[in-house]
């Protein structure tokens, strides 16, 4: 079965009528870019944001006319936040959105709960680590994965969340496929690789499907992703964000409480250029810098043994010094990390005792110590979210 054209969505749309029951959406122009892959069609309707909740039924109405199309499997829609006179552009609450678990064609229109307070926690979860860099191609997500295998290895229960919704890694990092299942409601359970409870939005859209969103859907998405999923008890969730400092970073760090960021860069000037401003980025929003890895750091060739610092050396090391952050370690250029990375069983995992693990592990039992250390006492305990 075909799927349907945008102009033909677009068709569809125009019966749905506008806020206030004027006009249509399409006519009023409130319909953003249409992405249609793998029989789901993707669209936000811009609405004005103190008026989100009370619109959701325009949302649930245009998701429902487009459900119904021939050739569509499921649709999502996400209501986005217009200018107003009293503040700039926002997105809408992610409550007021679709849930990944009906991107994947399950369960019943969402509801919209109000808003919580101010960053408000995700239940189970004790603490949210972020693992970033200012440009993309430095390792960050090998770095993430076997990060939060040390640090289950340290005996911490751990889960980790793919926010690269461009680029995301993690089901083939972890050699996990498939698609979650649903919990009771639109909660989604999250997939399971090396003891590592994990959420991608790569188990929801196929491997070669290019996510063309804007802004406003990748925030509602990745909000979702981390609050609409049955996460249960965790220490640690960990967030392999995605590379940069652009809209999906500074929502997360701002909207999302994160116990700490870490930098990843690799040694050379041009990296650490990028790492310092996605550096600067956390500490403008009050997050604590745990740390810089320096990744890639050196190559020990294993037919003689030699090293070559292929990128530099130390250049990490010296930033932090600079920049006044802890440095948590370097981590080797090896054929090992890159093939059992490829494989889908990453290094701690695969060979825990060995050199290349041996340098995680010691990198989580800093960024651990440095968790504590952040959060103390108080923040050892995340309150739970609650909902009107």
């Amino acid at each position: 079965m075909a799927e349907p054209t945008k102009q033909a969505v677009l068709d569809r749309l125009k019966q749905v009528k506008g806020p206030d029951l004027q006009g249509n959406i399409v006519d009023l122009g409130i319909v953003s870019e249409i992405f249609i892959a793998d029989g789901k069609v993707y669209f936000s309707i811009t609405v004005p944001s103190e008026r989100a909740r009370e619109l959701e039924p325009l949302r649930e109405e245009a998701e429902k006319i487009i459900g119904d199309m021939e050739g569509v499997r499921a649709a999502m829609v996400t209501l986005t936040a217009a200018h107003t006179s009293d503040g700039p552009r926002a997105s809408a609450p992610p409550e007021a959105s679709r849930t990944p678990a009906q991107a994947a064609g399950k369960g019943g229109p969402a509801q919209a709960p109000s808003r919580p307070a101010d960053k408000p926690s995700v239940p189970g979860v004790k603490h949210i680590l972020a693992v970033a860099s200012g440009k993309g191609g430095v390792g960050k997500s090998t770095t993430a994965v076997n990060l939060a295998l040390a640090l289950k290895l340290n005996g911490l229960s751990v889960g980790i969340l793919d926010a690269d919704i461009y680029g995301p890694s993690m089901p083939r990092l972890l050699g996990v496929s498939g698609r979650p299942q649903q919990a009771e409601g639109r909660v989604l359970i999250p997939m399971e690789g090396h003891g590592l409870k994990v959420m991608s939005m790569g188990f929801l859209v196929e491997e070669e499907t290019p996510m063309i969103w804007r802004g406003p859907m990748v925030i509602s998405a990745l909000t979702q992703m981390l609050r609409e999923v049955q996460w249960g008890e965790l220490d640690v969730l960990v967030v392999d964000m995605p590379p940069g400092t652009g809209d999906a970073q500074l929502t997360m760090a701002q909207q999302v409480p994160l116990a700490g960021a870490v930098i990843v860069s690799t040694p050379q000037d041009l990296a650490l250029i990028d790492a310092r401003k996605g550096l600067n980025m956390f500490r403008k929003v009050s997050v604590p810098v745990l740390g810089i890895v320096e990744n890639m750091s050196y190559f020990i060739a294993p037919d003689t043994g030699k090293r070559y610092d292929i990128f530099g050396n130390g250049g990490a090391r010296r930033e932090a010094e600079r920049l006044g952050v802890p440095f948590l370690g370097e981590v080797p250029l090896t054929m090992e990390i890159r093939e059992t990375s490829d494989a889908g069983a990453p290094v701690v995992a695969g060979a825990p005792d060995g050199d290349a693990a041996a340098a995680y592990r010691q990198i989580g039992e800093r960024v651990w110590a440095g968790i504590e250390s952040a959060a103390g006492d108080e923040g050892r305990k995340a309150p739970t979210i609650t909902f009107e």
